[in-house]
């Protein structure tokens, strides 16, 4: 469960919701496992008031993982991208190794499954040119790698030959699908935060498409 408060007295007031409740319900909230993290704005504070659950005082940390997205208290998103990274780097040398005998529309297939999602690339906002990079590499020698093509072929040629996307094509395709989920939605606030040109969703799906007209 995730609870935001712009304050931290609006944080303790919802605590104390939540206490009341499972008091009520036979119900205890795991303290060891509940953590606290402040979105700094501007240089942010220089500190943070302690909050209690249950008594005992709320552990205050720098990132947090929620359903597998890592989240930073300067919401950039290069920590995710490395997370995306890595995993994507595992499953790709899984499939090198395991499938190396395979035929080529099996190499495919197995491609398109297990390295086109992209966790919660739709979200990456804030990052460095740096981050994104090492990822779009990693993919690109991801499929390399299985396929047994030299590093120095090209990256366009062997996706396209292949029929595979390429990096660029599967965050666009990544942005578009959730665009259009926020503005399809029932809730009016995803739709006008979606609607608005000003919003970070709005600025990703141009900026994926003007990444990819420079290229």
């Amino acid at each position: 469960m995730v609870l935001l408060s712009p304050s931290i007295k609006g944080l303790r007031r919802l605590l104390s919701v939540c206490e009341h409740y499972g008091n009520a319900h036979g119900l205890k909230y795991n303290v060891s496992k509940t953590e606290m993290m402040v979105f700094a704005s501007g240089s942010g504070p220089d500190s943070v008031p302690p909050v209690y659950l249950n008594g005992s005082e709320i552990n205050v940390v720098r990132r947090f993982k929620y359903l597998g997205h890592l989240l930073t208290e300067r919401l950039h998103d290069d920590a995710d991208i490395e997370r995306e990274r890595r995993a994507l780097a595992v499953r790709g040398n899984m499939l090198a190794r395991r499938f190396s005998k395979c035929s080529k529309d099996v190499k495919t297939t197995l491609f398109k499954a297990y390295c086109l999602g992209m966790y919660t690339s739709q979200l990456w906002i804030t990052f460095t040119q740096k981050a994104m990079s090492r990822i779009r590499v990693q993919y690109n020698d991801a499929f390399r790698a299985l396929m047994r093509l030299p590093r120095c072929c090209s990256a366009s040629g062997m996706f396209a030959d292949a029929g595979v996307p390429d990096f660029f094509a599967v965050t666009r395709s990544r942005v578009a699908s959730f665009w259009r989920r926020l503005r399809l939605s029932d809730n009016k606030i995803l739709v006008a935060v979606s609607d608005d040109i000003r919003s970070p969703v709005f600025k990703r799906w141009i900026s994926v498409h003007m990444d990819q007209n420079r290229k």
